[in-house]
This record gives C-alpha cells, structure tokens and sequence, in this order.
C-alpha cells in the first residue's frame, strides 16, 4: 500500500476523513493523490531600509537591504480551486519579511532566522524555505556592492 500525505486537497476530496488517522491508497486510481510534491513560490528583490549591523553608526544611520525569499509547499489545491485561502499567500510572506527588517539587529543571520522562524510559525503549508539577506553598499572600506547571507530550513 502506498502510504500518502495528509494534504489538504486530499482531505477536501475524500468522504470520511478522520484527523486522527492517516489515510492510506489501496486503489491505483487514487495512486496520483498520494504523490507529494513540492512548488515552489519566490519574491525577489524586496527592498527595505533598515538598521542592522555591529557598528553604532550603521543602527543610527541605517542602510539599503535586499531580501529574496523562497518557499515550497504543495499548491496542487490552490491551482485547481483558484482561491486564495488554499495557498501560501505572498501577500503575508513580503509582510514577515518587512516586519522583521524593521526590527534592528546586529548580524543578518539573526534577521533571516527570524523571518524563516515566523513563516514556519505562521504558514502551515510551507514545507521549506530559503531567505538571502543582502546589505547594500556594506562599510567594509572598499568597492564593495553587497553582503548577504543565505539561510535555508525545513518544516521538522
């Protein structure tokens, strides 16, 4: 028996579905139901204007950020019903992201945890992410364009 996942568009398409069971396929029909697969949503290039780093002039002064963001998750029912409430909305991802941009910090890491740390937090749906931070026109005393850091998770 192929053992499936307990996703949200099998549950709307099955009568009977118990919670606290999982559901197994016998029935090669059903076979493609139990196939999980992960899509993939991204928001690239938010830019945000915020006040990070170690040195006292950079939380006074702030500087320039780039935050690209990335999420998987299954949208197998989103894509067929069309609506909104059966997705990850990236409406409520770029929120995460400006929220805790906004909220200052001394190393990028530590930003970027947070905001992986609120979508697993928040979007049950989201099975991994991955959020690069970039710190624009760093002061590292030279011709340099950016810093970033890239952290990647997934849903334990």
């Amino acid at each position: 028996m192929l053992q499936c996942p307990t996703l949200n568009y099998v549950k709307t398409l099955l009568i009977g579905w118990n919670r606290n069971r999982s559901f197994e396929c016998s029935d090669s029909s059903l076979a493609y139901l139990c196939k999980k697969t992960l899509d993939r949503i991204s928001l690239t290039n938010i830019r945000v204007y915020a006040y990070h780093g170690c040195l006292p002039e950079e939380t006074k002064i702030g500087s320039d950020y780039r935050v690209d963001l990335s999420v998987e998750a299954n949208l197998d029912l989103s894509a067929e019903s069309d609506a909104l409430k059966d997705t990850v909305d990236y409406v409520h991802l770029n929120k995460i992201v400006k929220e805790e941009m906004t909220q200052p910090s001394k190393l990028l890491e530590h930003v970027a945890k947070r905001i992986l740390d609120r979508i697993f937090s928040e979007l049950d749906p989201v099975q991994t992410s991955k959020v690069k931070v970039a710190k624009l026109n760093p002061p590292l005393g030279g011709d340099v364009e950016s810093v970033s850091i890239t952290l990647s998770r997934s849903r334990d």
